[in-house]
């Protein structure tokens, strides 16, 4: 029987650590439930933001940043709730994952500068031309592919681990025609993400975003939780999860909430605001869920449009035709059904608080700029795209029982750990869900390779 060194479940993240692993040495085996995952998994899905403190690219540009700063932005964004072990290993080791990516994978980062996601005192998001996830993963797997970095096997699931005498010993997965197979490994990874194409674990765990409209991987069905728990596993966070109240109702697309940080805003179908939108795009999923019809308009005008063609997803939005645009406000409050004084008043009032004349009574402090004719209007909805709570894991992403100790060659990474965003959905940072998704996976494959014997 072939013995791999390391199996990893989840070609997300998981990608990234089963490269690491294999360049220092390892015999890795990378599975994926789906047959496409460069386009379904929920990496690919993302606005490929990822967060990295005291960069190479700050440093460029005269930004002061370190894992303390980023901590201490993780630690008030959510109320010091955040699991303590798990944002010390990420915020430590972000520089060195990102810049390891893009010395060895050729990723080309580029520093974030024009958008500006509440929480992160300092500009530390990195991503590529496009802001796509699926821009990042798809060269990666390409080259590593190419050199042939170790064995993948897609449409195959991890459905449990086998543990003899407290480690691993096998991975148990299961194959399109439903039959099932032990693969001798001494660690497995699982980066398989969370829960959130679970019905049942959502609703036992995570009430409020249940009957959210799902835009994430319908192959995130929590099995990793589930093997986890099953071997005594120890769990935390299971009510954390990043929402997003910006996608086209029209084409099921990511707005995106650049929208917002330009100076846009949201009204319901009565053409009125609700709330301040620059508190983020996370936890205004559950705001918007609360209008009638689950339904709002997002205005904009044609500067804020450019702008948010940056974003490969906003294009694909645009191109759809879900933008109404129109000459006046009279004729955007017709074309979206909505009362042409309510609308009026909103377009004046954030014209207003720019201009500093006024005080927003919902308590936005900054629109970036008074909205000029033409006017575009998007109408979205609130979505779930992933749960961020999970398996407790150590600093190496060594999955830990009850009683704090490791099970021996058990990882987990992304949603199937532990994250760093506290409870629910205000604690979210941008990249909140990449950075537990890459760094996780890639102290792992560094945990394994320490123990290699050759």
């Amino acid at each position: 029987m072939e013995k791999y060194d390391l199996v990893v479940a989840g070609a997300g993240g998981g990608l990234v650590g089963a490269i690491k692993a294999a360049h220092l040495g390892a015999k890795v085996l990378l599975i994926d439930a789906s047959p496409d995952f460069l386009n379904t998994c929920n990496t690919s899905m993302t606005s490929g933001m990822f967060p990295a403190s005291g960069s190479r690219w700050q440093s460029e540009q005269g930004i002061v940043d370190s894992a303390e700063i980023f901590t201490k932005d993780i630690m008030k964004k959510t109320k010091n709730s955040a699991d303590a072990v798990a944002t010390k290993a990420l915020t430590d080791v972000s520089v060195e994952v990102f810049e390891w990516m893009a010395d060895c994978l050729d990723v080309p980062w580029e520093l974030v500068t024009d958008f500006h996601y509440p929480g992160h005192s300092v500009d530390r998001c990195l991503s590529v031309p496009g802001r796509m996830g699926q821009l990042v993963l798809g060269p990666i797997w390409k080259a590593a592919s190419e050199k042939k970095l170790f064995d993948f096997r897609e449409s195959t699931r991890l459905v449990d681990v086998v543990i003899k005498d407290g480690r691993v010993v096998a991975a148990v997965v299961e194959k399109a025609d439903g039959s099932q197979e032990e693969i001798a490994t001494d660690n497995v990874l699982m980066a398989t993400n969370g829960y959130g194409a679970n019905p049942k674990l959502l609703a036992e765990h995570n009430e409020e975003v249940s009957y959210i409209y799902y835009h994430g991987s319908r192959y995130s069905k929590g099995e990793a939780l589930l093997i986890g728990i099953k071997h005594g596993a120890a769990y935390g966070f299971l009510d954390a999860y990043q929402g997003h109240a910006a996608i086209s109702s029209h084409a099921k697309t990511l707005v995106g909430w650049t929208t917002i940080m330009q100076g846009g805003f949201i009204v319901n179908t009565g053409g009125e605001r609700f709330g301040d939108e620059s508190a983020g795009y996370s936890e205004y999923a559950a705001i918007l869920n609360e209008q009638k019809g689950n339904t709002g308009w997002i205005i904009i005008d044609k500067g804020i449009h450019q702008g948010s063609l940056l974003f490969k997803e906003y294009e694909y939005t645009a191109a759809s035709g879900a933008i109404v645009w129109a000459d006046t406000i009279e004729e955007l409050a017709a074309a979206i059904s909505v009362p042409v004084d309510k609308l009026t008043a909103e377009i004046v009032n954030a014209a207003a608080v720019n201009a500093g004349s006024a005080v927003d009574h919902l308590g936005r402090k900054v629109f970036e700029k008074a909205l000029q004719s033409p006017f575009g209007a998007i109408k979205v909805r609130p979505a779930l795209f992933h749960t961020q709570g999970g398996l407790m894991v150590n600093g190496d992403a060594q999955v830990l029982k009850e009683d704090g100790a490791a099970i021996s060659g058990l990882y987990a990474a992304g949603g199937a750990a532990v994250g760093i965003s506290g409870h629910g959905s205000d604690g979210y940072l941008a990249g909140n869900g990449l950075l537990p998704a890459f760094g996780f996976s890639y102290l792992a494959a560094k945990s394994v390779a320490a123990q290699l014997v050759h």
